[in-house]
């Protein structure tokens, strides 16, 4: 079978399919991403045949140059690139990425799709251009949860009103979704879906069996979230765990970008404090503008999480959804410091199947810090809370038997 994959450019939005994509070609299938922006070399370097939708742009350098306000004006020539559909720099300045990534990443889809013949969509649920895609193409659907913090199984998360431009709910409504249903003549059409996935932990919010959709139609399946941050040669000192306890720092991929690294100073100077090992991982600040790290600092640059976490006590992170999943893969207890797009619900989510803590960064200074670290490394039902919900994961279907059991459903054994 030819499977396409389809997923937004976003280091949260597209590894988390990873394994699924692997399960795929493993068991013998012809497999196509389709994606834009700098996860295509992501992708690749993850051993993936990629497809570009969208290489007129860095969608999402893009992005970043909008939210600093460097983006071009009107009457420029970059403004004016007959490339560009209408409103991209409109949307890029309003900072409104997944109606950005939909602008641009529909057709070029819908286009490689077609080209690579495809027999099967996949897509994840934050990305309504790999939903137009599967209707425009006439192949049958498997929609994919990429995230712990919402699912599309949750009608009182989806329905609601008040989801900031950064959360990955695009409404049906939406200018530029009718707008590309109206080109693409697909009216209101919907896709021919298999099933959706849900890849949460039971205890927060997920699955341990198939349901029915709270809406009708397509049932819900269950599916264990394995990690995937992309491989890297491993320093020796990932593989052992340290005589004190070690706390992985990381902001994730954005935020640094957005940040003049004032947040990370801080934190480290604070951890600095205690008698800990703090690895950072991060590759996107100018470390130099610090000055002096503490000595338990360990700067590991770009060091995919799934590869030390399970040497770690505690991680501390800006409330990214894969960090959060990977930590509870790893039965890791966590402190999140939420920043924008849907951290806040990942944090409350944390908080309430009492995995962790969670500290407002604007509230946030050395003695509330240390508190809440000292706390999750002495208190040691934040450990056994994530072992749990761990042990709940590895119950669950793992991407092979999920992928195995949508092939089947498209193409039925005699």
């Amino acid at each position: 079978m030819r499977i396409l994959f389809a997923s937004a450019p976003g280091y949260g939005l597209m590894l988390p399919i990873v394994p699924l994509v692997w399960a795929a070609r493993a068991a013998g299938h012809e497999i196509l991403v389709a994606t834009t922006a700098y996860m295509t070399k992501v992708g690749t370097e993850s051993g993936l045949p990629i497809a570009d939708v969208f290489p007129h742009r860095d969608v999402g350098g893009d992005l970043m140059l909008a939210s600093s306000g460097r983006a071009p004006e009107p009457g420029t020539p970059e403004y004016e690139d007959p490339r560009l559909p209408a409103g991209y720099w409109d949307l890029a300045k309003q900072v409104k990425p997944f109606e950005l990534f939909t602008l641009v990443s529909t057709e070029g889809t819908i286009a490689a799709g077609r080209d690579f013949g495809a027999d099967l969509i996949v897509y994840t649920s934050d990305h309504q251009a790999g939903r137009m895609a599967a209707v425009a193409l006439g192949i049958p659907a498997l929609e994919v949860g990429n995230r712990v913090s919402w699912s599309t199984r949750d009608p009182e998360f989806v329905e609601a009103t008040d989801h900031n431009d950064r959360t990955g709910v695009i409404p049906d409504d939406s200018p530029v979704v009718l707008g590309l249903r109206e080109r693409l003549g697909i009216g209101d059409r919907e896709p021919e879906l298999i099933a959706r996935v849900d890849p949460r932990a039971p205890s927060m919010g997920g699955l341990t069996r198939d349901a029915a959709d709270p809406r009708g139609g397509v049932p819900w399946w269950p599916m264990r979230y394995v990690p995937f941050n992309g491989g890297v040669t491993l320093p020796e000192w990932a593989l052992v765990t340290p005589d004190r306890p070690r706390i992985c720092l990381t902001l994730g991929t954005v935020v640094p970008l957005l940040s003049d690294g004032g947040t990370l100073g801080s934190l480290l100077r604070w951890l600095g404090e205690l008698d800990v090992e703090v690895v950072l991982a991060d590759h996107s600040t100018d470390l130099s503008k610090l000055g002096p790290l503490p000595d338990n600092v360990r700067v590991a640059g770009f060091l995919p999480l799934s590869t030390f976490l399970d040497t770690c006590s505690l991680v501390i992170h800006h409330g990214g959804s894969g960090t959060a999943a990977a930590a509870l893969h790893y039965a890791v207890p966590q402190l999140v410091l939420p920043g924008g797009s849907d951290n806040p619900l990942i944090a409350q989510k944390v908080v309430d199947r009492k995995v962790g803590l969670s500290l407002d960064p604007a509230e946030a200074d050395a003695p509330r810090l240390c508190e809440l670290v000292g706390r999750l490394l002495a208190e040691r039902s934040f450990a056994d809370a994530a072992a749990e919900v761990s042990a709940e994961m590895a119950t669950q279907p793992s991407p092979a038997q999920v992928l195995d059991r949508a092939v089947r459903s498209v193409q039925p054994t005699s």
